[in-house]
């Protein structure tokens, strides 16, 4: 494949602005990142690509998301989290079938790609019978283009809806057949995620874990983001979930938790000893009233932090850019703290910290790394004043959707100008209109 050059008039280097430089892409990798000048005569064939008034920005991590979700958004909003769940997840789950999941998958990750999202981890529980479900989420995935992350999740909790539930061993062996089978694919990673403490059984969780290990991923499983979870495994466990965890040998670098909201010292200290990771969902936290995660706290004690929207149903908002700020203003004010976070703080969480998290070189513009970026018109009115040593607080601060103009993906460009180039938005509205329409007649049987 032949070498592009790309040549915008910025540079993110890290969480610093670089002027006059180029970023040589081949076969969907960044081969080198130097002076214009020396790239022109390096790369003396390469295609150039013209990014004039535009600065390149790797493209945004979505650490956590449900897909299917961004169907339900504005179900059951303003309400409590158990009556959210069971107005909007569990009532429309049996409406559910491969179609109207793959529409819910274009929905949510065609918006993330027009925001700037170039990778996102799906923690998808919606299972059906078998594996049909799993590959229509996958197929909306490779047809917008964008990275992904497959976290097929294992649920065994019998008061869920029998979409979710699979026994231990059916759970194990079609997670196992779909990383097996998209092993090698340079877009498509499967990872195991027992769904919680209070929805996975201990063998179901140690299941997923030994998993992990066998297939060398991280494994996914939400922790503590409600009161009622830390209760109820206090009831049945007698500790705490960090505790709970531990004790099943399956609390290690390979874990990344989401939420961890309700956390006691002696839990965060352990997270950290033990390498565990984060996909924090501030927007969402706050969405569901679930609390204030510990952001200061956690970081001190070592455990590795990455960014994530949840679902379209708890947030509204599928944009990691809008992560970025509410993590840091969420904390700043629950602490009483203006330097709680700063900006390159929740940046890196929302781009090379992702990347880490998920075992994927991305999130960075540095030889080695994926072609994934961002193009960010400097002349939109939400980053004025310019100036390349204020420009990553207003990337976090002040950016406004209007501002992303490119996006690249693999060295694939996927969206131009807010209009997206792989899937047309007509034909996702047009989806979209029909797994509605789906549901209106539906309820309107009963």
């Amino acid at each position: 494949m032949a070498v592009a050059l790309y040549e915008p008039d910025l540079t993110v280097i890290d969480d610093v602005f670089e002027p006059g430089l180029a970023v040589a892409v081949e076969d969907g990798g960044i081969i080198a990142v130097g002076p214009r000048a020396d790239m022109k005569r390096r790369f003396f064939n390469a295609a150039a690509v013209d990014w004039s008034g535009m600065a390149l920005l790797p493209g945004t991590v979505n650490a956590h998301n449900h897909s299917f979700q961004s169907l339900l958004r504005g179900i059951a909003a303003d309400e409590p989290f158990l009556v959210w769940r069971d107005e909007a997840l569990y009532r429309y789950t049996p409406l559910l079938d491969a179609d109207t999941l793959y529409a819910g998958a274009l929905l949510a990750f065609g918006e993330m790609l027009r925001y700037g999202v170039t990778t996102v981890a799906d923690f998808f529980y919606v299972h059906g019978d078998g594996t049909e479900y799993d590959e229509a989420v996958i197929r909306a995935a490779n047809d917008l283009g964008i990275r992904f992350v497959f976290a097929r999740t294992l649920y065994d909790w019998t008061g869920a809806p029998p979409a979710y539930i699979e026994s231990v061993a059916d759970a194990v062996a079609r997670t196992r057949e779909l990383a097996i089978r998209y092993q090698g694919r340079p877009m498509i990673s499967v990872h195991p995620a027992p769904h919680s403490p209070h929805a996975a059984s201990p063998d179901m969780i140690k299941a997923g874990h030994r998993l992990a290990r066998e297939l060398e991923t991280p494994y996914h499983i939400h922790v503590a983001e409600e009161m009622f979870e830390v209760e109820d495994i206090l009831k049945q466990y007698g500790v705490r979930p960090v505790h709970y965890l531990d004790r099943l040998g399956v609390l290690d670098e390979s874990m990344i938790a989401v939420h961890l909201v309700w956390l006691e010292e002696d839990e965060i200290a352990l997270l950290g000893a033990r390498g565990a990771g984060l996909a924090y969902c501030p927007s969402s936290n706050m969405f569901l009233a679930d609390g204030v995660t510990r952001l200061p706290d956690l970081l001190q004690a070592g455990v590795r932090i990455g960014l994530g929207t949840d679902g379209g149903c708890s947030n509204n908002r599928t944009s990691v850019f809008e992560e970025m700020r509410m993590a840091s203003l969420l904390q700043k004010v629950h602490r009483l703290d203006a330097t709680a976070i700063r900006a390159k703080d929740t940046w890196r969480m929302g781009t090379s910290a992702g990347g880490e998290l998920l075992r994927i070189p991305v999130g960075r513009i540095a030889s080695g790394y994926k072609a994934d970026f961002v193009g960010v018109s400097l002349g939109d009115l939400s980053l004025q004043p310019s100036s390349p040593d204020i420009m990553l607080a207003h990337v976090v601060y002040a950016m406004q959707p209007t501002a992303l103009a490119r996006v690249v993906v693999n060295g694939r460009e996927v969206m131009r100008d807010g209009v997206l180039l792989t899937v047309p938005q007509t034909r996702i509205r047009t989806l979209v209109d029909a797994a509605q329409e789906r549901f209106l007649q539906a309820f309107s049987r009963q």
